[in-house]
């Protein structure tokens, strides 16, 4: 990857990151970044936030990460 196609990719996360602060989803950079690369893979995003929403409910919140979803490998 060259340089300006790193800073893109990264300048892209940083807006979406900063979409998803503003919503309040919780979703850490991380998170947003395996979601952003199944979107580009064409799995449909609103499949991804259902399953999103469904690991959410299944996992109790712990104490150090209430709001962040940890997506299995």
């Amino acid at each position: 990857m060259d340089r300006d196609t790193a800073r893109t990719a990264r300048d892209s996360l940083d807006l979406v990151f900063h979409m998803s602060n503003i919503l309040e989803t919780g979703l850490d950079r991380h998170t947003l970044s395996i979601l952003v690369a199944l979107c580009e893979m064409g799995i449909n995003p609103e499949s991804l936030a259902a399953v999103v929403k469904e690991l959410r409910r299944e996992s109790p919140p712990s104490s150090s990460a209430a709001e962040t979803v940890a997506i299995p490998p």
